[in-house]
Order: C-alpha cells, then sequence, then structure tokens
C-alpha cells in the first residue's frame, strides 16, 4: 500500500510540477538558445538551478492564492 501511495504522490508532484512550467519558465526568465547551438553542461547547470528556484517561487504564488483571506 505504501508503494501505492508512493507512486500516486509521485504522479501528483509531477502533474503540479507542469501545471506550474509555465510560470515557472516565466519566473526563471531564461533566454531561449541560438538555433544548432547546444548548451554546455556548466550553462545547463546554471539553467537547472535557476528553474527550480522559480519553481519554488511559482509554487509559494499558488499557496499564497490558496490561502484563505484573513479578512
Amino acid at each position: 500500500m505504501t508503494t501505492d501511495n508512493s507512486a500516486e504522490r509521485q504522479q501528483q508532484r509531477m502533474k503540479e510540477f507542469m501545471s506550474l512550467l509555465p510560470l515557472t519558465i516565466e519566473l526563471a526568465g531564461l533566454p531561449k538558445s541560438e538555433p544548432a547551438r547546444a548548451f554546455t553542461d556548466g550553462q545547463l547547470e546554471v539553467r537547472a538551478t535557476a528553474i527550480r528556484q522559480a519553481y519554488k517561487a511559482a509554487r509559494q504564488v499558488l499557496m499564497d492564492i490558496a490561502k484563505p483571506s484573513e479578512s
């Protein structure tokens, strides 16, 4: 049963990530690559780090919006 719950939780987190991906990419503010030019390993790592940080910010925005107002 824990395997089912674990797999279900992982699937839920992936859905959440994919639903936040447009906002995450915008927050990351990364430039597009030039045609026919690959990123170096260092550039990929920097971009991945920026996306991770932007995802955390996007998720926090979602949590703030979902929080009931204290009026």
